[in-house]
């Protein structure tokens, strides 16, 4: 399926087949995909919690407004983000550029985000939308339906994670086979209500 049939025909599919697995290297093929998307100075703050334990992936749907996808969908992916990943050995990030922009780039990601919590949260949740975007377009490409998910207790899934004290959940990406179509899009604003030129009124 080309880029454009696949932005097109993504939705967010709420019924999955239960029995259906991917396939190992599916699975792999995807998150592969996944860690192509961009991050701000390259520090691929994401982290991915794949969830395959059918006990656990109960214990998550029950704090998750019951939600059948969590449980049904042959992948439960928890995209997370570490809140400090831009000052954990921040040269592994460009070990291949050239030495005059690896000595530029390190410093200039410590001024960037030292001392920025909010700046440090707000990367985060950039980061990790566009590599659920990356995700649930790649399922799409490769004949599979997906669901991103904020319908959750953030902090009883962290608990139920062992989520690091600084990291942060962004959201779910679930990804499976569907078994019913999602809703009729409701409704689209058209783009003279979306899209400004130069400057929104006065």
């Amino acid at each position: 399926m080309d880029t454009f049939q696949a932005i097109k025909e993504r939705r967010a599919v709420k019924h999955f087949d239960p029995q259906y697995t991917i396939p190992d290297e599916e699975v792999q093929q995807l998150l592969n995909l996944m860690v192509q998307s961009p991050t701000a100075f390259n520090i691929q703050n994401w982290r991915i919690v794949n969830v395959t334990d059918p006990e656990l992936r109960q214990q998550i749907r029950a704090v998750s407004w019951d939600q059948a996808q969590v449980t049904d969908a042959s992948l439960l992916l928890i995209l997370c983000a570490d809140l400090k990943a831009w000052e954990k050995e921040p040269k592994r990030y460009w070990e291949n550029a050239p030495q005059p922009v690896m000595e530029f780039m390190i410093p200039a990601i410590d001024k960037y985000y030292r001392g920025k919590d909010q700046v440090q949260r707000d990367e985060a949740m950039r980061s990790c939308g566009i590599a659920a975007q990356t995700l649930m377009l790649a399922a799409k490409a490769i004949g599979y339906d997906s669901c991103p998910m904020d319908g959750f207790d953030f902090d009883a899934v962290g608990k139920l994670i062992n989520l690091p004290k600084d990291h942060i959940i962004a959201m779910f990406v679930v990804i499976g086979k569907k078994v019913k179509d999602a809703w009729p899009k409701p409704g689209q604003l058209p783009l003279d209500e979306i899209v400004i030129n130069n400057k929104f009124p006065n």
